[in-house]
Order: C-alpha cells, then sequence, then structure tokens
C-alpha cells in the first residue's frame, strides 16, 4: 500500500487517512474547531510553512472538509469555514484529545476544557450505539465484509 495510492484502497480508513491523516490536516482541524478561520491565524498558531498550509488547506476545500468564504471583498479576502462533511469530523478530533488527555498529558492535566452546552458540565465524549443507546468499546463490536467487497477483501 503507497501513501499517494491510500483513497484507491477497498477501506474506509485508508481513504479518509488519505483526506486527513497527516500530522498539520489534524492540526488544521483542530484549530478550525477552536475557530480559526483565517490563513495567516493557522500559520502564526501552527508554525507551519504557506506551502505546507497551502496544500493542506487546499486539500480539505478539495474533499468539502473546509470552504473557503469571501469576508473583504477589497483587497479580496477569503477564509476557511467547516462544512457539515467537516463537522463530522468533531467526534473523532474529540476521541484522540481525550485519549491525549488521559495517556500524554503532564502533572497539570488537559491543556484544554471541552464543555457541553446544554448541562454545562465538562464533556467526556462516548460511543454509543444509535440503535439501542449503549455504550461500545471495542470489544463490543463485531465486523463483517460487505458481500461488493468479498473479492477483495481477505
Amino acid at each position: 500500500m503507497r501513501w499517494q495510492e491510500l483513497d484507491k484502497e477497498p477501506c474506509s480508513l485508508a481513504r479518509t487517512l488519505s483526506v486527513v491523516g497527516d500530522r498539520w490536516t489534524l492540526l488544521v482541524l483542530r484549530d478550525a474547531f477552536l475557530g480559526v478561520r483565517r490563513f495567516e491565524t493557522f500559520q502564526s498558531r501552527l508554525g507551519v510553512t504557506r506551502h505546507v498550509l497551502s496544500d493542506r488547506l487546499a486539500k480539505l476545500v478539495t474533499h468539502s472538509v473546509l470552504e473557503k468564504r469571501v469576508y473583504q471583498e477589497r483587497p479580496r479576502r477569503e477564509e476557511y469555514r467547516l462544512t457539515d462533511r467537516g463537522r463530522e469530523l468533531h467526534p473523532v478530533i474529540l476521541h484522540l484529545v481525550q485519549w491525549g488527555d488521559r495517556h500524554l498529558a503532564d502533572e497539570r492535566g488537559a491543556p484544554l476544557f471541552h464543555r457541553h452546552h446544554q448541562c454545562g458540565h465538562r464533556l467526556q465524549a462516548k460511543l454509543t450505539c444509535a440503535h439501542c443507546g449503549e455504550d461500545v468499546e471495542a470489544r463490543d463490536v463485531d465486523v463483517e465484509v460487505n458481500p461488493a467487497f468479498a473479492e477483495v477483501l481477505p
């Protein structure tokens, strides 16, 4: 499997990684969820080169994770906003953040706290079954091959 060909793999995770699977892209998404919208702000927060940032933002726009919106006409200036497709990545980003808070934080703990608007409590995201409402962990999931992919998957 070649990195440049992940988008052709019969694996949803591989195809997803072809869009969001590098460190700069994940950090761009983190900042987008924190409200960053402008190129210069992304660049100053991340310390990434203009070329790399431009490439990552363009890829996210191409895949409809972000969209460009004009915020000033003269001179023309655009900002980046999360699309519905991009906002669907929030649970993924939040779970990665919580994993880091749990396993990689120093003695000070988590650098940021996430609060649930409705109840005001600190958010502890969980995976639940949409059908029965039960909490779901890895050992609770069975995986089966879609018959349409039976010839290409082991």
